[in-house]
């Protein structure tokens, strides 16, 4: 039967590197989706908290939310078949009954803690049923007298349905003559017989282990007596003698026949793009899937990759397909909430798309709330708070607008907290540097663009001190260029902005670096690769529109 996704997530995400207003804006507008019932919401975040959003969250006690470096569809958003596997002693007459009923030609063998041990195909059990010249089969698999029980409709006249068949024994049709049969039957032997007393009787006297007396004859009293007396346990079976030649074969156990070596298993979390990859290149129909623990759960089909549920997404704080989480072209975008550029990003169809040149996403989250008469709790109130802050830098931005402001002061109310302390606590926890790596800080607000088929990247970190700007100026000078080739950037700039005195220092690195900031903010001092600029800080409102300018001129 298939198997579904148990209720997939939307998933609330915003840009690669986040920052305050990235993760605020992602788990606010997530408690507010799921207010409306219906789909589940998760905040997730697309890299690792920078100290000033870690610090954040945990002043206002909020778990960060998950990981999430990718959006591909998984295994597990496929409805694979949830079919259980077999116990290795199943006969291969009941696992062909299995796939004829559920329509499907391969089966899982698995062991008694649901491990995988291997397939039975139906492949492998046409093999099983052509090799009818081994009249040992049965001895040599261990196959259970329970296993010709079932197959061949049995029922114990002499003797008890366990244990397995004697591994002495062949299996022989006893059609012939007593005198014949007795040149040929030997101790431990299985003997298909009919209703003729004399073979029977012969049978029990050979030391037979087993006589299967077909059509369901009835047994003389005297056979059944020297039966018991000399260990020998008889079956009755409804079906004549050819039907029971021709089935005694298919009792033996799928353990003995199935694939064990060189199975193509794939896991949950195995990417689709990976399993159609795989399937692409060999001949098999179907692949067991096992879970997180390494147990088998069910199986994939080529037609099943087919069916993939998208991954349902809602985007905050960004719309350029250079920010967004790897592999969102392959999800379905639901909304996208953003105060920046419109971008390159392109949508499966329409979206719900609010974009408002606000300081922050997280003004118009805020928003949101009160056109949708939601109460603001005070948690929620500290992190809206908390992200126009940080990204209006204390209303000092020119980003900032006066309904950025009304809205903060009114949520530093609901937050109980004051705003002139709060925001110096906060910036000084972002700007700590102690024991920071230069890959740390500049992956910590980070943000890549392209222009003119040029892909560039830009970094911000913000201080309230000269001397720990100067720190960080002299951690990521010497390694700036080392990060702009990991990140397959052309150029990499890096903007260290003095909040007290509406400054930035720019460092910067790559080919034609020095010429675009040159034409960007022409006249500004520049010495060894270091461009200081007064009265700017936004990198949205102030230095990106100069770069892409520039960009555009090269």
């Amino acid at each position: 039967m298939p198997m579904s996704n148990q209720g997939q997530k939307v998933v609330v995400i915003g840009h690669r590197n986040p920052d305050t207003d990235s993760i605020c804006a992602a788990i606010c507008y997530a408690e507010l989706k799921n207010r409306e019932g219906g789909l589940k919401y998760e905040p997730r975040r697309a890299g690792k908290l920078n100290r000033e959003t870690a610090w954040v969250l945990k002043r206002f006690g909020v778990e960060p939310p998950r990981m999430c470096t990718e959006l591909n569809p998984k295994i597990r958003n496929v409805e694979y078949r949830h079919i259980g596997g077999l116990k290795k002693d199943v006969s291969i007459r009941a696992a062909w009954e299995i796939m004829r009923d559920e329509n499907i030609d391969s089966l899982a063998v698995v062991g008694d803690e649901n491990e995988l041990l291997g397939l039975i195909t139906v492949q492998l059990i046409a093999m099983a049923n052509m090799d009818v010249f081994d009249n040992r089969i049965l001895a040599k698999s261990s196959t259970s007298i329970d296993n010709i029980l079932k197959t061949l409709g049995g029922t114990m006249v002499v003797g008890s349905g366990e244990g397995v068949v004697d591994p002495r024994g062949k299996v022989v049709i006893g059609t012939a003559s007593p005198d014949v049969l007795e040149k040929t039957l030997e101790e431990g032997d299985i003997v298909i017989l009919s209703n003729r007393y004399e073979n029977q009787l012969c049978a029990i006297e050979m030391g037979v282990s087993m006589i299967i007396v077909c059509q369901g004859e009835t047994i003389p009293k005297t056979i059944i007596k020297h039966a018991e007396e000399e260990g020998v346990a008889i079956m009755s079976v409804p079906c004549d003698t050819y039907a029971a030649g021709k089935l005694i074969s298919q009792c033996t156990n799928v353990g003995y026949y199935m694939q064990s070596q060189d199975i193509m298993t794939f896991t949950q979390i195995t990417p689709v793009e990976d399993a159609v990859n795989v399937m692409a290149r060999v001949r098999y129909r179907y692949f067991p899937i096992l879970d997180e623990n390494g147990k088998y759960c069910g199986m994939l089909s080529r037609r099943n990759v087919l069916k993939v549920e998208r991954r349902k997404i809602i985007l905050v704080d960004h719309n350029e397909r250079s920010q967004a989480v790897e592999g969102f072209e392959q999800g379905e975008i639901l909304e996208i909430i953003d105060h920046h550029r419109i971008g390159s990003l392109e949508t499966r169809g329409p979206v719900f798309f609010r974009n408002q040149p606000l300081g922050s996403t997280c003004s118009i989250v805020s928003l949101i709330y009160d056109e949708q008469g939601q109460e603001i709790t005070p948690q929620i109130a500290g992190l809206l708070m908390s992200a126009i802050l940080s990204d209006t830098l204390n209303f000092t931005s020119p980003t900032c607008t006066p309904l950025d402001r009304v809205i903060a002061k009114r949520l530093a109310g609901i937050a109980g907290v004051d705003i002139d302390s709060y925001v110096e606590e906060m910036f000084t926890a972002a700007e700590d540097m102690e024991g920071r790596s230069a890959e740390d800080f500049l992956t910590g607000d980070f943000k890549a663009f392209t222009s003119s088929d040029h892909r560039f990247g830009v970094a911000q970190g913000n201080f309230q001190t000269i001397a720990n700007l100067n720190r960080a100026a002299e951690l990521v000078s010497g390694a700036l260029d080392r990060f702009r080739v990991e990140q397959n950037l052309e150029e990499m700039y890096v903007m260290l902005t003095d909040i007290r005195k509406s400054s930035t220092v720019l460092l910067y690195a790559g080919k034609h670096a020095e010429n675009i900031v040159n034409r960007a903010f022409e006249g500004s001092p520049n010495t060894d690769g270091r461009l200081t600029l007064e009265g700017i800080v936004s990198r949205k409102k102030q230095v990106l529109p100069r770069l892409m300018e520039a960009y555009q001129e090269l």
